[in-house]
């Protein structure tokens, strides 16, 4: 009897550390997530060329420009007149003198080659330095990343590739909802010049 309690005693102890680990990576990860969207999950992505963000405000836009030097937004979430973000998004650009662009992409949706040539061609002909953002600045933002550091700023698969990860808050796995974004590089690596994996 002594045994089997001793037993119970032993598994209930395993059961409150595995527990407590899996809570301490829970609310690391939690954290992790939450410190990017306290700071605008912003990022440089060439220096003076591309930056990437989440949503930003009217304040951000302005502070992006005067320390960046922002000449260029491009809005993935496509044009959305009358809700309030867009709005004030619009509204900043313009005071600034920043052109604005609306490109709509789904995270939940895999762009086409030729959606993905014009996503290219706005990147590649915008007076930089260029800001593209989405919502969370995590999962379109990362795709149009990569195809920038892939296309046009030719860094290499590797480098591309580092734009569609956990480091901005993009979860790669196929049961995400923006698997999509993945699944969309991994077919255009072929058109891109680079060798489609097996």
């Amino acid at each position: 009897m002594k045994a089997i309690i001793r037993a119970r005693s032993r598994a209930g102890k395993a059961a409150r550390t595995i527990g407590g680990v899996v809570l301490v990576l829970a609310l690391s990860v939690g954290g992790y997530f939450g410190a990017l969207q306290l700071t605008g999950n912003f990022h440089p992505v060439v220096a003076n060329e591309l930056y990437r963000s989440a949503q930003p405000t009217a304040a951000d836009i302005a502070s992006y420009q005067k320390m960046y030097g922002v000449k260029t937004i491009v809005n993935l979430r496509g044009e959305n007149t009358g809700s309030p973000w867009y709005d004030a998004e619009i509204a900043e650009a313009k005071q600034l003198g920043i052109t604005h662009v609306d490109f709509r992409m789904s995270a939940r949706r895999e762009l086409t080659q030729a959606e993905a040539g014009d996503l290219i061609g706005i990147l590649e002909q915008a007076e930089k330095p260029v800001l593209i953002h989405c919502k969370a600045g995590a999962d379109r933002s990362g795709l149009a990343a990569a195809l920038y550091v892939a296309a046009v700023a030719k860094l290499g698969e590797a480098a591309a590739e580092a734009q569609i990860s956990i480091r901005y808050g993009h979860i790669s796995l196929p049961l995400s909802s923006a698997y999509a974004m993945d699944r969309t590089f991994e077919a255009l690596e072929p058109w891109l010049g680079f060798q489609a994996r097996e």
